[in-house]
């Protein structure tokens, strides 16, 4: 279930016809994956028009900046989050974090297209970011994400692995992260598991029903995504010092 400052943030942006998709913590939720958080993560187009809708409606829940980059297109083009703080009485206190452009994922058009939709309670639509595009934009160097991402694909393979499309076959073999599923899924399609190798070699350990050669190469995998955002983020990073020692 969503906290209600949560709703009364989502609720705002879509009176206000921002163009927005949840993620993080509580897309996850929403997905089957349950992670508590106290925060609303936004992806958000960086366009002028919507950026205008978006302050009016960060003006309604009375939400300022806090901490660093200022609201600011740059920042947000730059890949930089910006963090608000919300007063309104149905929100207090609710921290929302938008994001234009994350590593290794689309650019928001994109996103926007192949989004989820859901009805909240109130009949309050909320966009959500696909489950294939939430999943890339948890391949981050944080601890906690790696998990979440496990959980995130159990729960679809479960939900699905009954009469799976086509589709969803790849995906699971693209990302699933618990070796006995990737043996399982490999098992059912050899076919798809061997087109599917090309692009990720370790799924020949999933053909031959290798657990610990597969469990390896999953570890493997996460530590060279694990670096690859942190090379990424490493200017970033050294842009977000500028600008607190500019502030």
């Amino acid at each position: 279930m969503i906290p209600n400052p949560i709703l009364k943030v989502l609720s705002s942006m879509h009176e206000h016809r921002v163009r927005t998709l949840l993620m993080g913590g509580q897309a996850c939720v929403l997905y089957g994956a349950a992670e508590f958080s106290r925060d609303t993560d936004l992806a958000i187009l960086a366009d002028p028009a919507n950026l205008a809708r978006l302050r009016r409606a960060l003006k309604a829940l009375v939400a300022d900046v806090i901490a660093v980059p200022p609201f600011h297109v740059r920042h947000l083009r730059a890949g930089l989050a910006i963090h608000f703080r919300c007063k309104h009485p149905d929100a207090a206190g609710m921290r929302v974090d938008l994001m234009a452009k994350m590593r290794g994922v689309d650019p928001f058009p994109k996103l926007w297209s192949r989004r989820t939709t859901i009805e909240l309670p109130g009949g309050t639509p909320c966009q959500i970011l696909s489950l294939p595009d939430l999943v890339l934009a948890k391949k981050t160097q944080r601890d906690k994400d790696w998990p979440m991402i496990r959980r995130l694909l159990e729960a679809h393979y479960f939900e699905h692995r009954s009469k799976p499309t086509a589709a969803q076959v790849k995906f699971w073999l693209q990302e699933l992260r618990t070796p006995e599923l990737l043996i399982d899924v490999a098992r059912n399609d050899s076919v798809l598991c061997q087109q599917a190798a090309v692009a990720r070699p370790l799924l020949a350990h999933a053909a031959a029903d290798d657990p610990v050669g597969l469990q390896h190469a999953l570890r493997a995998e996460e530590t060279e995504e694990r670096e690859r955002d942190e090379a990424y983020w490493l200017p970033l990073r050294r842009e977000l010092e500028r600008l607190r020692h500019a502030k």
